[in-house]
């Protein structure tokens, strides 16, 4: 038997492992979720349709040097005014090259993907932080989804909900959701144990100690978090232009198709000038939270 099982080799593979149709077992797995859930998948994506309509439509309906005053004097509230100063400038910039609308788009892609990623990501790092068995369940599953190439995440979501702006969001928000669980579950376990005890030991019940005592203290931590889940969005919006998502990634999609440099810059330096928007104000916003200031008080 065991010499019969050394000679049966895979034909595909020319080895003695045996064809495991895995592949096949999640496109059925698939199928089967889009014909018996259609109804609860067209309510997710009517949603977020209007989530992002909305949001696109506060961004690209005012003149743009409206929204870009607005967004100038938030990054100069949040740190300095040499920020807001560069933020301006390279708004300006994006207007100049005739990449306003696009920008705009993907902006409002990140901001919808990246609160419906938080509004999951930070419940469940506090969940995963006060429980060992969500913990424990919860890892390998991020493992899975830090891991997993950025372009896989596309092809169950276009299958479900087809082409355009919303599996785009979807495959967005699977793929930035772990930095949120992380650093949640992070910052709510440095919390000093000595300072929950004497919280416990005044009377305070457990969901007064973690609203009062544990998320304002890891509070540094979880903005870190949310730092990195708005940047992991904003590069995946840029993939899922090839999914007929909108804003900058589709002329990023164009201009490789077309080879075409000059498109390809333009659309790049917009996605740039956005990261430095989006990594510096939720930077400086981190910073402004009691606990850092007290921090940075004691370090100087």
């Amino acid at each position: 038997m065991i010499a019969g099982i050394l000679t049966a080799t895979n034909p595909e593979t020319g080895t003695i492992v045996p064809r495991i149709d895995l592949g096949d077992w999640v496109n059925s797995f698939v199928d089967w979720l889009t014909t018996s859930f259609t109804g609860f998948f067209d309510g997710i994506k009517s949603l977020i349709n209007g989530a992002y309509d909305g949001v696109d439509w506060l961004f690209s309906t005012p003149p743009f040097w409206v929204v870009a005053l607005v967004l100038a004097l938030l990054a100069m509230w949040a740190k300095t005014w040499r920020l807001g100063l560069t933020v301006l400038v390279g708004f300006v910039i994006i207007a100049g090259v005739d990449q306003w609308d696009n920008a705009m788009d993907s902006l409002s892609l990140v901001l919808v993907s990246a609160v419906i990623a938080l509004v999951i990501a930070i419940p469940l790092g506090i969940w995963a932080a006060r429980n060992d068995h969500v913990s424990r369940a919860v890892r390998p599953v991020l493992d899975f989804l830090q891991t997993m190439p950025a372009f896989v995440y596309l092809i169950p979501t276009v299958v479900i909900f087809l082409t355009g702006d919303v599996p785009g969001i979807v495959a967005t928000v699977l793929f930035a959701l772990a930095p949120g669980v992380r650093f949640t579950e992070l910052g709510i376990r440095q919390v000093d144990s000595e300072v929950v005890e004497a919280g416990r030991a005044f009377g305070a019940t457990d969901r007064r100690i973690l609203r009062q005592i544990q998320v304002p203290l890891a509070l540094p931590t979880i903005m870190a978090g949310v730092n990195q889940v708005i940047m992991l969005s904003l590069s995946m919006v840029v993939v899922a232009g090839m999914v007929g998502a909108g804003g900058l990634g589709a002329d990023v999609v164009a201009a490789l198709q077309q080879i075409d440099i000059a498109l390809g810059f333009e659309a790049g330096l917009s996605v740039v000038i956005l990261a430095i928007f989006l990594d510096r104000v939720t930077s400086a916003l981190a910073g402004r939270a009691p606990v850092s200031r007290a921090l940075a008080k004691v370090r100087a």
